[in-house]
């Protein structure tokens, strides 16, 4: 599974413990993540994140946009939110940066489609 399919899988995780062992998995201990939205460090600040996005928006999914990119420890995808197989209603644009054992130290986000208020 790469990166991005196990960044989705994270922010899809519903079950609170898996959650927990998703994020602690993919992401450094001292891990920070910032978005319009959100500014949190640690795994248990970018757990809260992910399960407030879950109930801004229930039963829609994240899966990966079309664009990766990758060089260095640095990454940048696209990915979505939207209903299983349907037409998104938010798209992000997220730029990671990785430690030197693979695992996320540091997201920056951004929002470029998010559904009308």
């Amino acid at each position: 599974m790469n990166l991005v399919d196990r960044y989705t899988a994270c922010w899809n995780e519903t079950d609170p413990e898996a959650r927990a062992k998703a994020v602690a998995e993919l992401w450094t201990e001292d891990a920070t993540y910032t978005d319009p939205l959100a500014d949190v460090a640690g795994h248990a600040g970018i757990a809260a994140v992910i399960e407030g996005a879950q109930g801004m928006f229930p039963g829609l999914v994240f899966t990966a946009g079309d664009l990766y990119d990758a060089h260095h420890h640095t990454a940048r995808f696209t990915w979505h939110l939207g209903p299983a197989g349907g037409e998104p209603v938010a798209v992000g644009f997220d730029v990671v940066e990785l430690a030197a054992d693979g695992r996320i130290s540091k997201v920056l986000g951004f929002l470029d489609k998010v559904p009308a208020a």
